[in-house]
């Protein structure tokens, strides 16, 4: 379970990297992340591997639709979780951590349930 986990955290630093900047690096995803290099370029290999992203020849990271598809339910997961958390009181820094944590675990039953009561709250 650890090496999906790693797998959607690097999906989803992609993703998030991929609207602040025209082309994303490894050096980037380990700047945000706070990895050291060799750890990325293993996992973005891996990410190779099964098809989720392709790495041009000037290095930059593109993801392929199966892999943008996932990294945006990742990050769909993420921000609502977060959202809910703060709903709830809990501290942003703490929501957001708490919410990175669980994203990754969460069945799509709860997921939905909770991401259908943020929106009942905001009517």
């Amino acid at each position: 379970m650890a090496d999906a986990e790693s797998a959607e955290m690097y999906l989803e630093t992609i993703y998030i990297l991929s609207k602040q900047l025209d082309n994303v690096r490894k050096i980037d995803v380990s700047k945000y992340l706070n990895y050291a290099k060799p750890s990325i370029t293993r996992g973005i290999s891996l990410l190779e591997k099964r098809g989720l992203v392709e790495v041009d020849d000037s290095g930059s990271i593109i993801m392929t639709a199966e892999g943008k598809k996932l990294a945006k339910r990742i990050y769909d997961r993420h921000t609502t979780l977060t959202q809910i958390f703060m709903c709830l009181g809990v501290d942003e820094q703490t929501a957001t951590d708490d919410a990175c944590r669980i994203e990754h675990y969460i069945s799509d039953k709860t997921f939905n349930a909770i991401k259908k009561h943020l929106k009942s709250l905001k009517q």
